[in-house]
């Protein structure tokens, strides 16, 4: 088995066709989504994972008995000949044809969609795999299907795993392939400025195919990009950036987002954020629980970045730079002040916004003691364990 080859599997497009279905908000999407589901499905012989789907409560697939017959027993068919494989490998083979043998095994559990027999099957060729190229796309392979299952602790675990192995001697095309899946978990735990750095270090020598489509791979590093980058940054970096630019035809709110962000243009970032939130971020099964946080953060970013170029605005003159009315940006104001992220003061008499520059070192007497305090914790905690 070439080692250069990444089966895409599981595919990872069908999690994300079975969230659509299962959401009753995406009804105008759920026709096209069944239809991908169950092409893909025959397409891979899926006969486990379509068996799982049948077997939930809520059905969200037709069920189709001939259509589960006939993958069932395409996929005995192949198994037996992947046992038979196997077991003339271990007569008169050597370790090498052993573990292709073990590995094909394991690609076809992890195909059609069994979870515990894919897993089991992948660990048993780890273990009996000696080359490091290989054994770093078996483990890469368990983090896909930790993706697939959405399993996080799967995940985590083989990230780290795959991350040591390519310490120890990975090649140039594992190490990048890595950063994307570590990216991909972290936009799923909302660490979006890390993965902001990842996806952009991956931009212009990206491989990971069979993880997400470079489209997709695109719109993420644009989409974690704008919320984490400064204005610098961001144009450098995302704007003039000729693998972004390749992409935005194809997802022209991305560029309306990042060009009014940066051009200052809010009244038509606001229009494009709430398109992006509504096409792209809601119905994506990685980004829908982080939907209404990114939002609100990027609504601070542009507020922030209008306010700290004066010292005071009209509410006025806010409402009309952001295209919404007096009494949204009043509220929206309040809370955010309220919550100690936008540093103004809100005169309601005379309708003024007045901005209000923090000291630099009341923030860092306020770290200072806030650090200080963890690291008090920390070592009384310690002086516990040891005495």
């Amino acid at each position: 088995m070439a080692e250069d080859i990444v089966l895409p599997i599981p595919n990872l497009k069908l999690p994300q066709h079975l969230f659509v279905l299962s959401n009753p908000s995406f009804t105008s999407l759920h026709d096209n989504a069944r239809k991908e589901l169950i092409e893909g499905i025959k397409t891979d012989q899926m006969g486990a994972y379509y068996a799982s789907l049948l077997s939930t409560p809520s059905t969200l697939v037709p069920r189709d008995e001939a259509l589960l017959a006939s993958m069932q027993k395409a996929n005995e068919e192949e198994l037996a000949k992947l046992d038979e494989r196997l077991a003339e490998a271990e007569k008169t083979e050597g370790e090498t044809d052993i573990s292709d043998a073990l590995r094909a095994k394991a690609n076809f559990w992890t195909r059609v969609g069994d979870k515990d027999r894919s897993l089991q099957a992948q660990s048993l060729a780890l273990e009996k795999t000696p080359g490091l190229g290989s054994r770093i796309d078996i483990v890469l392979t368990i983090v896909r299907i930790g993706f697939f299952f959405g399993d996080n602790d799967i995940v985590v675990e083989n990230l780290n795993k795959a991350e040591t192995l390519i310490d120890s001697g990975g090649d140039w095309d594992r190490r990048n392939r890595l950063k994307v899946y570590r990216a991909l978990h972290l936009l799923g735990i909302r660490q979006f400025k890390r993965a902001s750095e990842l996806l952009l270090d991956a931009l212009s020598t990206f491989t990971a195919s069979e993880l997400v489509d470079y489209n997709d791979f695109v719109a993420l590093a644009v989409i974690a990009g704008c919320l984490t980058l400064g204005r610098v940054d961001l144009k450098k970096k995302v704007i003039v950036a000729p693998e972004v630019n390749s992409v935005l035809p194809d997802v022209p709110v991305l560029g309306d987002l990042v060009k009014n962000l940066y051009d200052c243009h809010y009244d038509k970032f606001f229009v494009a954020l709430a398109t992006l939130e509504n096409t792209i971020l809601i119905p994506s099964r990685l980004l829908n629980p982080h939907a209404r946080y990114y939002v609100r953060e990027m609504r601070i970013l542009a507020y922030a970045q209008l306010l700290e170029s004066y010292r005071s605005l009209t509410l006025q003159s806010l409402s009309r730079a952001f295209g919404v009315t007096e009494k949204f940006v009043d509220s929206e104001l309040s809370r955010f002040i309220s919550l100690g992220r936008l540093h103004c003061t809100i005169d309601k008499v005379h309708g003024v916004v007045e901005t209000t520059r923090p000291s630099v070192k009341n923030a860092q007497y306020e770290r200072l003691v806030k650090e200080g305090d963890v690291l008090l914790n920390e070592v009384q905690r310690l002086s516990k364990v040891l005495y």
